[in-house]
């Protein structure tokens, strides 16, 4: 069995300015966990392969292709390959997500 320690790893910032944990990563998933400021942006973006976020904590706004919405602790939102996406600490607080890709790219 392998345990991961989220607050354990250490993390890096990505290309887009946010601090990124790779948590899992083989040739059927991707995990990583993303840390976002408030104010900050993931830009909207599109993958070939299926995503889903998991709010671990705080609020912040998800756009799926024309659908936005504001998200809180323990949502799911599912993105279908080759669909704009983007995230935004827009809420005040820290917005802690889950990114989940299948598989991994």
């Amino acid at each position: 069995m392998e345990i991961i320690k989220m607050d354990q790893i250490a993390g890096k910032t990505n290309k887009r300015g946010i601090t990124a944990r790779q948590l899992l990563k083989h040739d059927n998933v991707q995990v990583m966990n993303l840390v976002l400021k408030p104010g900050d942006v993931v830009p909207s973006h599109s993958v070939p392969v299926d995503v889903f976020f998991y709010v671990v904590e705080g609020q912040g706004t998800i756009s799926i292709g024309d659908e936005s919405a504001v998200v809180e602790e323990r949502d799911i939102v599912f993105c279908p390959p080759e669909t704009e996406m983007s995230l935004e600490a827009d809420q005040q607080e820290e917005f802690v997500v889950l990114n989940v890709k299948t598989p991994s790219l």
